[in-house]
């Protein structure tokens, strides 16, 4: 397929018109073009564009290592081209997600249980699962330097569990099916699978991180609203802060869910499936009002929030959590050994609600926990009552510290 380039790049620019691209992203485009992919072909004496000559063009002109981000720009110039010559309208730029590859004799075995897995007719995301911790095991054995199945030993299994933090439960799990797959296939004659059902661990409750009153309102100021984005990002985390609203439940907020004359918010929370009704405060309301009058960019989604950059689509949870962690990061509140996104504002408001002696069935339900157990785990961060629990502690004599000539008593010069 082919197309005179000048007419190729004058369509590109009338479906970035007409789908609210911005004037300086089309302009960016139109420049990479003019000094790109228009003067190479000038020099061949060329005026039909085709995808081989595009690709010819990213080979000859652009390095194939160390790409920098003009290059990836006159790459992606050239993906542009190449949608509206073969689609007739462009993607919308993608991430390629990550492949967990199987490699090598072990990698050969374990693939051999994915395929066992996919003939069960387990789930795509079940695979991928099995698929990622197989392959952190696998990676972990080839930089121990075992390469062979009869390498594997105790203690390699062992090793690998004690150094693993994240989803321990989900890589125990997938290790346990796989050395019963093995074991049962004779590709091993011993049963690993007994390592595992012996091996213990210690689950240890995370401290929700959270921020304190004075810290919130500090990040609630350091918004610059003057922008859309802003003015978007604003009401996003006023959702989280005034509400404690989770990120999904931000992300899939529409227009039916909000219900001015009542000044109420009524959704369907996207994580319990459970139904919540929220008080629209002021605050929260006019900061929605004020996005959507002066921020949001023209759109046919029934989604309040949607992406600051064309094709402008409903917003997501990642674009929502990104928002929020960056608003709060480019404030001046420490963030030092503390999480920073929308469930740290949700946290954070469940701190201010203890602090103000609010019982736990009335946060439970403004959280939209359906078992109010789930919200025992703030009474963690309410420092306040807990001091009101402590034992005082009884006075210590003397003969404590110099028994044994003082031998468990640390004197300070």
């Amino acid at each position: 397929m082919q197309q005179e380039i000048t007419k190729l790049i004058q369509d590109c620019l009338l479906f970035f018109s007409s789908n609210c691209y911005t004037q300086n992203r089309i302009d960016k485009y139109r420049s990479l073009w003019k000094y790109g992919i228009l003067p190479y072909m000038k020099e061949k004496s060329l005026s039909l564009y085709t995808q081989s000559l595009g690709q010819e063009y990213i080979t000859d002109c652009i390095p194939c290592d160390n790409l920098r981000h003009d290059d990836r720009e006159k790459i992606r110039s050239i993906q542009v081209l190449d949608d509206y010559l073969n689609l007739g309208y462009i993607r919308k730029r993608t991430i390629v997600p990550v492949k967990h590859t199987l490699e090598g004799e072990i990698g050969l075995q374990m693939q051999k249980l994915i395929t066992h897995l996919q003939s069960l007719r387990r789930s795509s995301v079940t695979i991928k699962d099995y698929e990622l911790y197989l392959n952190r095991f696998l990676v972990f054995l080839n930089q121990s330097g075992i390469y062979s199945m009869s390498g594997i030993s105790e203690r390699h299994i062992l090793e690998f569990l004690s150094t693993t933090e994240n989803n321990k439960i989900n890589v125990v799990s997938s290790l346990r099916v796989l050395f019963r797959f093995w074991f049962e296939s004779h590709i091993t004659d011993g049963n690993f699978e007994d390592i595992i059902r012996s091996y213990k661990w210690v689950k240890r409750e995370k401290i929700p991180s959270f921020f304190t009153t004075d810290e919130v309102r500090d990040i609630e100021e350091s918004i610059d609203k003057s922008s859309g984005v802003g003015k978007r990002n604003y009401a996003m985390l006023l959702l989280a802060s005034r509400l404690g609203l989770r990120a999904s439940d931000i992300a899939n907020l529409k227009f039916s869910n909000i219900d001015w004359d009542k000044n109420e918010i009524k959704l369907t929370q996207y994580k319990t499936g459970h139904p919540i009704n929220l008080p629209l405060l002021n605050d929260v309301g006019n900061a929605i009002i004020d996005y959507l009058k002066y921020g949001r960019f023209k759109s046919e989604s029934q989604n309040v929030f949607i992406s600051s950059r064309a094709p402008y689509v409903p917003a997501n949870k990642s674009i929502v959590c990104s928002a929020i962690r960056e608003v709060i990061s480019q404030s001046k509140v420490n963030i030092d050994g503390r999480h920073h996104g929308p469930h740290s504002l949700r946290h954070s408001l469940a701190s201010c609600l203890l602090k103000n002696e609010t019982p736990i069935h009335v946060i439970s339900e403004a959280l939209g926990h359906t078992k109010t157990d789930t919200t025992l785990t703030y009474l963690r961060i309410d420092l306040t009552s807990l001091l009101k629990c402590a034992i005082t502690v009884p006075p210590v004599s003397n003969e404590f510290y110099t028994q044994k000539g003082g031998a468990f008593y640390e004197q300070t010069l």
